[in-house]
């Protein structure tokens, strides 16, 4: 789905990844379950690009929903995969950490694993090798990414900006689709490490200049960061 002139996502609501697109080629950000690599293939397709236009993936953090086809892009074409210093054991596999549940629907709950299991979530392939990026770093990739340090959904998450897509990717720094109620809007995610501090975060991205705010989750965003942040403060307060 094309969202802007040099923005794509593939996947949908439940689970996201997004594509930036610039004349030196396409960087990758996060890449959703195993089962997203044939939706990656076709939005390539449609595009008028390949694999081979790929010089990037970017997680936003190491979870098993954002890392899905990202060994098979490293290991079968080369492309390197960035993450956070503190998530990169999570995404090679050798920490994991369970959060609390919380409350949850039924029917919610049964969409996001039925999706999951659809798109190969039970068979996620952790990472191999990994490229370690730190808060601030602005990368040699299509459209300059820069990352921004995002710690409390997990201890490494960033948020990536790309000013020529005028979008930030959040990855699970906030939701737009709760995947446990299926509440809509902007709101904080579930499975967070330490809410409190990923509720704080947030002042990270607040004041950024960037009309769409991409989560891995969710409808995508594009009323700018400040009244996102707005919201969930106020979602929050009233939880």
């Amino acid at each position: 789905m094309q969202l802007g002139p040099h923005l794509h996502r593939i996947g949908n609501d439940i689970v996201a990844a997004y594509l930036v697109e610039t004349e030196e080629g396409v960087t990758v950000v996060d890449a959703g379950l195993a089962g997203h690599w044939s939706d990656l293939v076709t939005e390539l397709a449609a595009m008028g690009r390949s694999l081979a236009d790929i010089r990037g993936l970017i997680l936003t953090h190491g979870d098993t929903d954002h890392i899905g086809f990202a060994e098979r892009l490293r290991r079968d074409h080369g492309v390197p995969v960035y993450v956070h210093p503190a998530d990169a054991a999570r995404a090679r596999g050798e920490v994991k950490y369970k959060a609390p549940f919380g409350a949850f629907k039924v029917g919610a709950l049964a969409s996001f694993f039925w999706y999951a299991g659809r798109k190969g979530g039970l068979r996620t392939t952790y990472l191999s090798e990994v490229v370690t990026v730190d808060d601030g770093d602005v990368l040699d990739l299509p459209g300059a990414p820069r990352t921004i340090g995002m710690p409390g959904h997990s201890p490494g998450s960033i948020a990536v900006h790309v000013p020529i897509a005028d979008a930030v990717f959040v990855g699970d720094a906030l939701t737009t689709r709760h995947v446990l109620t299926g509440q809509h809007g902007p709101q904080p995610a579930p499975f967070t490490d330490d809410p409190d501090l990923a509720l704080a975060s947030l002042a990270r991205i607040e004041e950024l200049p960037a009309t769409w705010i991409l989560p891995g989750h969710g409808t995508p965003w594009n009323e700018g960061a400040s009244e996102a942040v707005r919201r969930i403060k106020a979602v929050a307060r009233a939880r």
